[in-house]
């Protein structure tokens, strides 16, 4: 099967006839003109309805690079929605025809979104080559481990060679360092070839800094009047914007046939519209491929509920999922007892980690401190388990500390043990990050690849960002936060696949796999139809709990976890016959029975519907 060329309202496509013909919303411009280079003749582009230009030629060939020259003065620019670029985003781009490569695995339908169990990455630092081949060769670690959704962090084309990708600026463009767009196919005929969906983090809330030029010649794309922490707000409500952005989701669905997106930050999309982009985006996505199972998340720190709510069949209407930073923030102030920045929401005890457990969110509209008082999120009881995407660690988790540093560093290895068992055997969407799985304790630290007057505010930016953290108050302690344009700082944050041979990292890989078989086979099969409002938790203690989950098959999962030096009380009176999933120790079970939660301990039990 050849690939499905995405016919979209922006950009290039390569016709029937051999012609290509190019497009470009432009409404600042009475003329514009395609070239295949800077500098290069100009072929007039017709100016058409709304501030469109467009052109079919056969003077770039398939390969060949072009560009935009701007009005009398020429000013040469990319193509905002280019396929690929010959170098960097300032330069041309290359004429791509996608439905050259010859699919492998084209009868892949996907996998249900209760399977998931979501493998986060980063394609310049998970292998040593820093490409879409190294993470291919890196697939067979993956599957053996019980992973069955790898999430790539963002990779359109962004300023420089290296970067997290979240300041890309050509939004279809596969970044030219990492390879070329039939090598991101490759990557995706290999992930589906041993069984696993492959998943996307897009940017929709801002440009980069870098490389973006859509101001000089479509400043309607922008409300100059109504500013973000990125410049001037998106005009979303306007058909050639919206379209720019809808089209870029059902261009990587379709054309790489991506089993899913995760939407960054939509918090930050300031849409009046109704239906907002974000609705607008999920029904159409949900309406335009029925053929195999595809699946949307979000990030969203105003914790909503609204996008992820199931239909009457279980299935999600918008959005399958929501990353969950309520979990892991309180996890983390359990492990680590930080009660810094945004931690200073979450209590020193685990409260909050049982309270997300089995609601999902922490905060459902109860004042935070860390946002001055302001109320934070919405009642969530509706939401299934399944529609929280839980972590221990992420890009940002990691990466927005000042040095990078992995919970491995930060808590001791017994805790983090019994917090991974908690991760993969609740009924939640677990999510684990590169490295996680052998206790990587090298850095995941912020980095860019910028020059000049940028790099000094990214630096100097980045650094500021840790004023109101008390450890960084005195200005000569900034200094020490690595400068994100240092080569250095990149390079540090590459993962060590050696450790993974070391016999720490060894048995941390074999709890993994054990633990996640042991989801594959007593929990995801249960958690079809699993619906909310059917969890109950109870404290026993600072730092002990029990969580009990109804499942979708009528079964009863229980949680006791013990974080804490002191044994706790059992509240319930569900463990009586309930078969043993896992315990943490050998004898655990035994002291639950007698009605005691052991320190630093955690058991599952699972009780079967009744006959």
């Amino acid at each position: 099967m050849t690939s499905f060329a995405m016919e979209t309202t922006w950009g290039a496509s390569v016709l029937e006839d051999g012609r290509a013909r190019f497009r470009i919303w432009a409404p600042g411009k009475e003329r514009v003109s395609l070239v295949t280079a800077p500098n290069a003749n100009a072929i007039p582009m017709e100016r058409t309805a709304e501030g469109w230009f467009e052109v079919a030629t056969s003077h770039v060939p398939v390969g060949g690079s072009y560009g935009f020259a701007l009005g009398d003065e020429g000013t040469f620019v990319p193509d905002p929605a280019a396929r690929a670029q010959i170098g960097d985003v300032n330069g041309p781009s290359r004429l791509v025809d996608p439905r050259a490569y010859e699919w492998k695995q084209a009868n892949w339908r996907g996998r249900p979104w209760e399977e998931a169990v979501i493998y986060e990455l980063h394609v310049g630092t998970f292998s040593p080559e820093g490409t879409f081949a190294g993470v291919a060769r890196k697939l067979d670690h993956l599957a053996d481990l019980g992973v069955t959704a790898v999430e790539l962090m963002p990779v359109g084309q962004f300023g420089g060679r290296r970067g997290w990708g979240y300041d890309g600026v050509l939004m279809y463009a596969p970044h030219a360092a990492y390879g070329s767009p039939d090598d991101l196919k490759v990557l995706v005929d290999a992930v589906h070839e041993r069984g696993m969906m492959i998943l996307l983090d897009v940017i929709y809330n801002h440009f980069g800094p870098d490389g973006n030029y859509l101001h000089l010649y479509a400043p309607q794309f922008f409300h100059p009047e109504r500013q973000t922490p990125w410049g001037a707000a998106i005009a979303y409500e306007k058909g050639p914007v919206r379209r720019f952005f809808i089209e870029n989701a059902l261009y990587w669905l379709e054309e790489y046939r991506f089993d899913g997106l995760r939407l960054d930050a939509i918090d930050q999309i300031d849409d009046p519209a109704k239906p907002s982009l974000i609705e607008e985006l999920g029904a159409e996505v949900r309406r335009s491929i029925v053929d195999r199972q595809v699946h949307l998340t979000t990030e969203d720190d105003r914790n909503v509920a609204n996008l992820h709510r199931r239909g009457e069949d279980g299935c999600p209407t918008l959005y399958s999922g929501e990353w969950n930073d309520d979990f892991h923030h309180a996890a983390h102030v359990a492990a680590t007892g930080e009660r810094e920045g945004y931690y200073s929401d979450f209590r020193a005890d685990t409260s909050d980690l049982a309270r997300s457990l089995a609601e999902g969110y922490v905060y459902q509209g109860q004042a935070s401190a860390w946002r001055d008082g302001a109320s934070r999120g919405e009642p969530c009881s509706e939401l299934p388990p399944t529609a929280f995407v839980n972590f221990l660690q992420n890009h940002d988790q990691i990466g927005n500390r000042a040095f990078g540093e992995r919970l491995t560093t930060l808590a001791s290895a017994q805790t983090v043990e019994l917090l991974t068992a908690i991760l993969l055997l609740a009924p939640h969407t677990p999510l684990i990050y590169m490295g996680e799985e052998w206790g990587e304790t090298r850095p995941f630290c912020f980095f860019t690849d910028f020059s000049g007057d940028l790099a000094d505010a990214v630096r100097e930016g980045r650094r500021g960002e840790f004023k109101r953290w008390p450890q960084f108050a005195d200005p000569a302690n900034r200094e020490k936060i690595p400068d994100p344009n240092a080569i250095t700082t990149a390079q540090a944050s590459s993962l060590d696949w050696d450790s993974r041979e070391r016999r720490e990292g060894q048995e941390r890989m074999r709890l993994f796999r054990d633990l996640l078989a042991l989801r594959a086979q007593e929990i995801a099969p249960r958690i079809a139809r699993i619906r909310g409002g059917q969890a109950e938790y109870a404290l026993a203690g600072e730092h002990a709990f029990e969580v009990r989950w109804r499942l979708g098959d009528g079964a009863r999962l229980l949680l006791v976890a013990n974080l804490g030096d002191d044994a706790g009380p059992i509240v319930s009176n569900d463990w009586r016959g309930a078969r043993t999933l896992y315990e943490s120790q050998d004898g655990t079970r035994g002291e639950v029975d007698r009605g005691v939660i052991p320190p630093h301990a955690v058991v599952f039990a699972l009780r079967e519907p009744a006959a």
